[in-house]
């Protein structure tokens, strides 16, 4: 006996499929991949709910004519310091790297189904599945154990991730965390205040949320934006945020900006203030965020330095000045500047002619001298790939070099470390109090 069904792709390429009632819906769906010539998925029925693929058919509500979807996932991968872990199209994992830090799966393998999103730490990955639980795994400081928290991550909607420590809404608006206790995995201070939570942004040892009213609540290490008391009463109808590796940036509903925690990260943007105005969208690379104005004008950050487009297409940078900061060398060609981008140290901006420039540490990008002349009319639709000498390509934590960097400032310090977990027992990172 054996049923045979119409398989679609997504794109209306449709194919009929035969199967055994005692075969799984596995062996279906590899046959339906071999007839519509696609790679890994996963079938939906009707409803666009996933089959579990270890049914047998005939235990399954499927039968004859019915019309199934095959979601053809691309694989999404995500990385600690260490390790990387890799959604396939299937929903499944793939891990590679040190076994310690999130690179072998070996002990949650077979909890690791219909994966929808990973979040990673320095050290360690949270996955969120297909029914709202979240599998955790990893250094179990740095957020690799869930299991104090398990019984309440249910229903789980997002998961931002700092250094040491993950924060997940939950479908109730409520947050839930945990990891490395005082980068943030304890939110008991402020946990009466985390109701009717939108949005999570992480810098590298810190949580910050925006609550339904517009109010934000931040925790974890203050100096790197978990205090952020001295700028409360400004945040009032916060409209977005984003976060570098040791600050916080808010846009109010006028279009200001309100920005904390430490200085050298763009925590202070004092001497720009009255030209951060009408600012409608922030958006962030790995330690960075962009801050586009009405007027079509855009504020960029790197990890302690800030650069924002003015109005007549020129820029003006401020921070750090090993990061990005000092513009001084290139100001002349920056004109007619279209867009900005920042790596860990680093700025690039396009252009209106397609052209780009470049500056900054010159191990982080901004020396482009080598491929400038490739770098020539690039299109709107074509994305500007920067490549980073930081190991960890993600948002919210402090990267860490494949090379030894110029040491000179404490700010740099702050890099130099191996393990996040003990920066401040050597006394290297310049938010320790």
């Amino acid at each position: 006996m054996s049923i045979t069904v119409e398989v679609s792709l997504l794109s209306g390429k449709t194919a009929t499929v035969q199967a055994g009632l005692d075969e799984t819906v596995e062996t279906l769906t590899q046959q339906a991949q071999i007839a519509l010539g696609v790679g890994k998925g996963r079938l939906l029925d009707s409803y666009g709910v996933v089959l579990d693929g270890c049914v047998e058919i005939a235990n399954s509500q499927l039968h004859s004519s019915d019309s199934l979807t095959l979601h053809v996932n691309r694989v999404q991968v995500q990385s600690t310091t260490y390790s990387f872990a890799a959604i396939l199209s299937d929903g499944s994992v793939v891990t590679w790297g040190a076994a310690g830090d999130g690179g072998s799966i070996s002990a949650v393998q077979s909890q690791l189904k219909n994966v929808q999103q990973i979040q990673a730490t320095a050290r360690a990955f949270a996955a969120i599945l297909g029914d709202g639980s979240v599998v955790t795994w990893g250094d179990a400081d740095c957020g690799g154990d869930s299991s104090a928290v398990q019984g309440q991550l249910k229903t789980v909607q997002q998961i931002q991730a700092c250094d040491s420590a993950f924060a997940a809404i939950l479908c109730d608006e409520s947050v839930v965390t945990w990891g490395y206790a005082d980068r943030g995995g304890d939110s008991s201070a402020v946990q009466g205040q985390l109701i009717n939570v939108q949005q999570i942004q992480a810098a590298a040892r810190a949580f910050a949320a925006i609550l339904g009213d517009g109010s934000v609540v931040t925790w974890g290490d203050a100096d790197c934006g978990g205090d952020s008391s001295d700028v409360q009463c400004q945040l009032t109808n916060v409209q977005q945020m984003q976060a570098s590796g040791g600050a916080f940036a808010a846009i109010l509903g006028d279009g200001s900006v309100v920005t904390w925690g430490h200085a050298d990260f763009g925590g202070n943007s004092g001497a720009v203030q009255h030209q951060l105005k009408n600012v409608q969208q922030i958006q962030a690379s790995s330690g960075a965020f962009a801050a586009i104005l009405g007027d079509g004008s855009v504020i960029q950050a790197g990890w302690g330095a800030f650069a924002a487009i003015l109005d007549d297409g020129s820029v003006v940078t401020w921070g750090h000045a090993e990061f990005g900061a000092d513009s001084s060398d290139v100001q002349t060609q920056l004109k007619n500047v279209q867009q900005i981008q920042a790596s860990g140290d680093a700025f690039a901006a396009i252009l209106l002619d397609g052209s780009v420039v470049t500056w900054g540490h010159a191990d982080f990008g901004g020396d482009s001298s080598a491929v400038q002349d490739q770098l020539m009319k690039i299109e709107d639709q074509v994305a500007l790939i920067l490549i980073r000498c930081t190991s960890r390509p993600r948002r919210g934590g402090i990267p860490r070099p494949r090379m030894e960097l110029p040491p000179e400032t404490d700010a740099k310090k702050a890099w130099k470390t191996a393990d996040p977990v003990d920066m401040e027992a050597q006394g290297e990172i310049p938010f320790a109090a």
